[in-house]
């Protein structure tokens, strides 16, 4: 299978697995509770459907949601829900139900934008980010790879400025970048010293890796991107670290741009100390490009400049060695 379709597959594979909380039986007694333990609330809408859905039963997790609909309406927490039907059935390769669940999920998204802005909270873009990735996911799926990149570029066009853009040029990227040109990674604004181009890394191979301050797969990576570049570094490999700023430090506490940069230097030496002889580019407009709304986000990027593999998500050392061992070697070039 193409690298990148599979890499799509993957993706929605992990994603429509991932998170999902199977509820301890009725039954099950509480162990030792404290006098002064609070009952865990409920499950949402949506953690009973991804359950659900997690247990290959999308007619339960359609009922569900039903059941909800039918008593509350169509709310934000409804459609966000709602779309993880599509999610689930793209998973299971149900094309045709993973289609008309992202159709059906889109309408209704639309519906609500009549009312309300695309980014007054944050449900309504997750559903209907997910609906436009489903529908672009499922052509890819049946060999409609073109027309799945020209449907993802004319919703980019639509939805503009808005959160969604990150995650639809993400989509693009699967099914386009392989083999492209890698986009410029240089930035006016470092941690460190001047900005690396790509430009003048050609000859060499080199991993992207774009990551966020708040990232636990982020740092859970770190040692083995440490590795790889000691292990290869007699090939020429290069690592770049891109970040960008989210507008919070820790524990989501809003920061102003140089308290965030300052916390983001101290989350670098802590974990990720073989950052610090790397110039560190911090650009937004970078990460948007590069569509990282998964952190990481990994490039891989031939010596000629173009791009070998598109990873959003976290990677294993089994993994990524494969792909390294490819990148550095003679035939890696293109």
């Amino acid at each position: 299978m193409h690298l990148q379709l599979a890499a799509v597959l993957a993706l929605a594979l992990s994603v429509a697995s991932s998170g999902a909380q199977t509820p301890a039986p009725a039954t099950a007694p509480a162990q030792n509770p404290s006098p002064n333990a609070k009952p865990a609330p409920p499950p949402n809408l949506i953690q009973q459907v991804r359950a659900v859905i997690n247990q290959e039963n999308l007619p339960g997790a359609d009922a569900v949601a039903a059941a909800y609909r039918k008593e509350k309406g169509i709310t934000p927490e409804y459609l966000e829900a709602f779309s993880w039907l599509g999610r689930g059935a793209l998973a299971q390769k149900e094309y045709d139900k993973a289609e008309q669940y992202a159709l059906d999920a889109y309408d209704l998204c639309v519906a609500a934008l009549e009312t309300r802005e695309m980014d007054d909270e944050p449900r309504l873009p997750i559903a209907i980010g997910a609906a436009i990735e489903v529908r672009a996911q499922v052509q890819a799926a049946r060999g409609n790879r073109s027309e799945a990149v020209y449907f993802l570029r004319r919703e980019a066009d639509t939805y503009q400025g808005t959160s969604i853009i990150p995650r639809i040029n993400k989509n693009i990227n699967l099914l386009s970048l392989e083999g492209a040109p890698a986009f410029e990674v240089a930035s006016s604004e470092t941690l460190g010293g001047p900005s690396a181009t790509l430009a003048s890394l050609k000859g060499k191979p080199v991993v992207l890796f774009l990551w966020a301050h708040w990232c636990p797969d982020c740092k859970v990576m770190s040692p083995i991107l440490d590795e790889m570049r000691q292990k290869y570094a007699d090939t020429g490999l290069t690592i770049l670290s891109p970040t960008q700023r989210y507008g919070y430090v820790a524990g989501r506490k809003p920061a102003p741009p140089d308290q965030e940069l300052a916390y983001i230097k101290d989350i670098r030496q802590q974990f990720y100390p073989w950052m610090a002889d790397q110039t560190v580019p911090v650009s937004g407009e970078l990460f948007t490009r590069y569509g990282v709304s998964t952190t990481p986000t990994l490039v891989f990027v031939n010596r000629d400049g173009t791009v070998k593999l598109y990873h959003p998500g976290q990677m294993t050392r089994e993994q990524i060695e494969p792909v390294i061992k490819t990148l550095v070697s003679p035939a890696g070039s293109h």
